[in-house]
């Protein structure tokens, strides 16, 4: 008992740092990624310190479900791998401790950290994405610094484009300056020129000031109420030349936070039972809005005929189906008799006017439909996913711990490289089947679990390999696999024995061989009538008995050339060796019925070359 409370010591001191450590890296990874895909709407903002901190924390709690899988992997990896390659593995397994035992601690820790990890996706995910959003929300809202650029114009003020010759970093004074404002419309656009100018935002940064020095303004005076005539030749304007003059423009260069109550009522804002409740209320709006467009088209008449009848039983409405046999038939023909031709005309145009306008109503109503369905499903997947990272983590451990113990291989380049390929995978089926979900191609849980579940095979196959030592990356024993498979098989390598527990009779060997040939042939014949393309897949079964039989028979001869004939016979006889079985057995039947005294020479000649060695 003490020395399996020492290894399960061991293997928690070896599992826990390398988990951290490749959490914070992965973590670290992703977080890059974010900032990446985010950095157009930082940068230039002049923010604080503080938020971008304060943001990049959220971000990388929202991180948490993609580092944390990636890690429980690598890091299993890493440690079986080293105990595998330093082999104390091999002497744990000596030792009569089986796999499930060793790996019994971090398996139990390991549902430790899926209840955590359900948790947080439960409680802490929801606030920690409400709070990042809300917070990249107001970073984008927020107005970018004022940057002006010499020689060019600069419109990242509302209703302004600027252009400035030269600027004077050190006292910050703007020379030959040109201002278009367009907050009266691009009709009446005000142009200002001035020799020189500064820029200042008020105290409460609201708006923003400019002290302009020796210029001129040119103002547009057209009403815009009384519209525009292309036809006038002379547009009344005014002209105004200055020496000091003081503009002012609205802009709010203030960060400005927006309230996190209409992101917290969204689903990444919700916990399960708020989301239980979300999709109870989705699913009876939709069933509502639905009852309520089925029961206008069910009132509506169709060419004077009603398709349900309602009946008032009391307090309850019931809805008949009319009796159309008593229906008089209408007669669709009569509408086109008329004095007047035209009349026909003016009634198909009429309604295919109104066929139109009740499939552009109809369209539309389907698509609030599907928008709200499709709303309901974005909920549905949220509560999906708080389970999912759980299973995740276990999936991982168990594909990563066997994987270790296979390969053998420590450090951090091989696990980093196979936990890469591997998770490249889960993401790849994870964002596909997010999307079939999401567009409602399949059940929202079939899309969510559709990456946990095709990994899990994998995980089980591992563990079993792991768990009776099998050679699952010997190349070889694949390739031997499918060779014998193919009937191409491996070549054979008997020799002559030194001691024989049986001779072979020359005429018992003849008489065998001959057989044998016979049998060789037929089926040449056989497999030579099939079709080309079955015949490069066809096998020949019933030459696999007599061939070993043969083969264990004469593997007893004392002639080294009639063991060198049997060492080019194929394991399995096929249509693409079958020429090769016949042939050999032909140069066999020669050999063995040669004459006696050749046989004899040529023996003793190997024997005495034998002796030589």
């Amino acid at each position: 008992m003490t020395v399996m409370k020492r290894l399960y010591s061991y293997m928690l001191q070896r599992f826990l740092p390398l988990l951290a450590m490749t959490f914070f890296i992965c973590l670290f990874i992703v977080l890059m990624q974010f900032l990446w895909k985010s950095i157009d709407d930082l940068v230039g903002k002049g923010l604080q310190v503080s938020v971008i901190a304060e943001l990049f924390f959220y971000a990388a709690l929202t991180m948490v479900p993609t580092a944390l899988p990636l890690a429980v992997l690598l890091a299993s990896l890493m440690v079986f791998g080293n105990l595998g390659e330093k082999f104390e593995l091999t002497a744990m397994k000596a030792s009569g401790i089986s796999l499930f035992r060793i790996m019994k601690p971090l398996t139990v820790l390991m549902i430790f950290v899926a209840i955590g990890a359900f948790f947080f996706q439960n409680n802490v995910l929801p606030v920690a994405q409400t709070k990042m959003w809300t917070l990249l929300f107001s970073v984008r809202q927020k107005s970018p610094e004022v940057e002006i650029p010499e020689k060019s114009f600069y419109d990242q003020i509302p209703n302004m484009n600027l252009y400035i010759d030269r600027k004077d970093a050190e006292t910050g004074m703007l020379y030959g300056m040109i201002i278009y404002d367009l907050s009266k419309g691009i009709d009446n656009t005000r142009v200002i020129l001035a020799d020189s100018g500064r820029f200042n935002f008020t105290e409460d940064k609201t708006r923003l000031f400019l002290h302009l020095y020796s210029g001129e303004m040119f103002e547009n005076m057209r009403d815009n109420s009384m519209g525009t005539n292309t036809g006038d030749r002379y547009l009344p304007f005014r002209r105004e030349h200055f020496t000091e003059k003081e503009v002012y423009f609205p802009f709010d260069a203030n960060f400005n936070r927006i309230d996190e109550g209409g992101m917290r009522s969204q689903y990444i804002g919700q916990n399960i039972s708020e989301l239980k409740h979300s999709i109870d209320s989705l699913t009876r709006q939709v069933d509502s809005i639905g009852n309520v467009y089925a029961g206008e088209i069910l009132a509506t008449p169709r060419f004077g005929i009603y398709p349900t009848t309602r009946v008032e039983e009391g307090q309850r409405v019931v809805t008949q189906k009319p009796d159309i046999t008593l229906a008089e038939p209408l007669d669709v023909d009569s509408l086109f008799v008329s004095p007047n031709p035209g009349y026909a005309k003016t009634y198909v145009t009429q309604a295919l006017a109104k066929a139109k306008r009740q499939k552009q109503d109809y369209l539309y109503r389907s698509m609030a439909l599907a928008e709200q369905a499709k709303l309901m499903r974005r909920h549905d997947i949220e509560m999906q996913r708080k389970f999912t990272l759980s299973f995740a983590c276990i999936v991982f451990f168990f594909i990563g711990a066997p994987l270790g113990a296979i390969i053998k291989k420590g450090g951090i380049g091989t696990p980093l490289v196979i936990s890469v390929l591997l998770f490249i995978v889960y993401f790849i089926i994870d964002n596909a089947g997010f999307k079939m979900a999401r567009d409602g191609k399949v059940p929202v849980w079939e899309g969510i679990w559709l990456s946990s579940m095709a990994l899990l095979p994998l995980g089980v196959f591992f563990t079993y390999k792991a768990v009776g030592d099998s050679a699952v990356f010997n190349f070889d024993a694949y390739r031997n696999f499918f060779n014998r498979l193919l009937g191409k098989g491996t070549e054979r390598s008997l020799t002559l024995k030194e001691v024989r527990m049986a001779e072979v009779h020359t005429d018992e060997a003849v008489a065998m061989v001959t057989e044998f040939l016979a049998m060789a042939r037929a089926e040449s014949e056989r497999l030579g009538r099939l079709p080309k393309v079955v015949r490069l897949f066809a096998g020949a079964p019933a030459l696999n008995a007599p061939l070993n039989k043969l083969v264990d028979y004469l593997s007893n001869s004392s002639d080294i050339y009639t063991i060198n004939l049997l060492n080019q016979y194929p394991f399995k006889p096929s249509a693409r060796n079958i020429k090769v079985v016949v042939s050999t057995t032909e140069n066999l039947i020669r050999r063995l019925g040669g004459d006696s005294d050749t046989v004899n020479k040529d023996t003793d000649n190997n024997h005495g070359q034998d002796n030589q060695a």
